[in-house]
């Protein structure tokens, strides 16, 4: 039977492609060896810099997000190097477990899957290293699974306070245009982003933004490369062409992407997500449940996730949720699976969605039968009435 209306995709990426976006890709394909390509190809090259803060290169690769993570090993690194990863929830064990599988000495520092990386506990465990056998640190900063951002700016602090001369990888899959992101001035060396979160294409692009640092530990790295070699990569980048077909109709989307962040304003982005997630937490807490992130420091502009009281069952609200209202949301992973659901409010994304999301979730707790609360989703919506006022409000004399 049709549904009326429009899907609510509300899981933390993919998120929804505004139609901007979907018409660009109805672009003919053209020639990518051609001139036209060379001037796109420059065009997205040198327009996603300033989305990462970066006055380096940054590397597209046709892939998920995932091929951008063995991208960043790969280069940086040879077999039998030690890296150290910090385990903030299920993303972060996945980074891990490719990186032994290429072979990588990684080592998980654990944490409760409840905050970001603790910069206390990346300053011991560096500080213990004295003869500098780790050669990098990989970090998440958006962990999807948890709604947890982790403070790259005191990661970075805790490096350095330790005297220790590891690379700092950063994978901001789910953090890039949607929480602020400062590769050059954090001392980022290598970042990690896909298409599919704040960029808001559908998947198939990811990145690699390079620091010097980075460029130079590649010249002696000898992981095995070819397709994610960024040496070929930035030679033909030069001019604005791949050394191998590029997704063109993606690029087409990329580009339009970066004007849509520039005319919005990258700060006006990550301040209405910054509005949505605090107003999200506001409807979680008058419910009466818990963010899986219970540090505040740590509360994610990208999504929220939600646990469910013990003995009730995420998944059977997801599934309710998505029968009656046609609305989906992300489920819990691995260690949690079950125990939480998580609300994307990312990308192309206003205070009207958001309200019909937080409306969707309240019936849906309530056909459900979770012990919840009423009044979410009026306390979001009062947030949002306040700032709203608040922004038009003129200035006191």
């Amino acid at each position: 039977m049709r549904r009326a209306g429009r899907h609510f995709l509300q899981i933390p990426g993919p998120s929804h492609v505004p139609d901007r976006i979907l018409r660009a890709m109805d672009y003919p394909t053209m020639d990518h060896r051609g001139p036209a390509f060379g001037e796109l190809g420059r065009r997205v090259l040198l327009g996603l810099r300033p989305v990462f803060n970066t006055s380096g290169p940054v590397v597209i690769f046709p892939a998920s997000g995932t091929g951008a993570w063995e991208a960043a090993l790969v280069n940086t690194l040879s077999p039998g190097d030690k890296a150290v990863m910090v385990e903030t929830g299920h993303f972060a064990a996945l980074w891990c477990k490719l990186a032994q599988r290429l072979g990588i000495g990684a080592e998980m520092l654990a944490t409760d899957w409840r905050r970001g990386v603790p910069p206390a506990l990346v300053e011991e465990r560096l500080k213990a290293d004295r003869t500098h056998a780790i050669k990098a640190l990989c970090v998440v900063h958006n962990e999807t699974s948890t709604g947890a951002l982790s403070r790259i700016a005191e990661v970075r602090r805790a490096l350095d306070a330790a005297g220790h001369p590891a690379l700092l990888l950063v994978d901001t899959i789910s953090g890039l245009a949607s929480a602020e992101f400062l590769f050059d001035e954090w001392g980022v060396d290598v970042a990690v982003a896909g298409s599919q979160k704040g960029l808001m294409l559908p998947p198939g692009l990811s990145f690699n933004a390079v620091s010097d640092k980075a460029l130079h530990a590649a010249k002696s790295a000898v992981l095995p490369k070819s397709y994610w070699a960024w040496d070929e990569m930035l030679a033909t980048n030069a001019k604005g062409y791949f050394p191998y077909t590029p997704a063109t109709n993606l690029l087409y989307a990329l580009a339009e992407a970066i004007d849509m962040l520039h005319e919005e304003g990258l700060q006006n982005v990550f301040a209405r997500h910054r509005r949505h997630a605090e107003a999200t937490r506001r409807a979680v807490q008058a419910w009466g449940l818990e963010t899986q992130c219970d540090e505040p420091l740590d509360h994610s502009p990208v999504l929220t996730g939600v646990r469910v009281p013990e003995g009730h069952d995420a998944d059977a609200l997801r599934s309710v949720i998505l029968e009656h209202f046609d609305m989906s949301l992300g489920n819990g992973l691995s260690k949690i699976a079950g125990q939480v659901f998580r609300i994307g409010h990312l990308g192309d994304f206003n205070d009207l969605m958001l309200m019909a999301t937080l409306s969707g979730v309240e019936m849906g707790l309530g056909i459900a039968g979770i012990p919840h609360q009423r009044g979410g989703v009026a306390r979001a919506l009062e947030y949002l009435r306040n700032e709203a006022a608040a922004k038009d409000r003129p200035e006191a004399a």
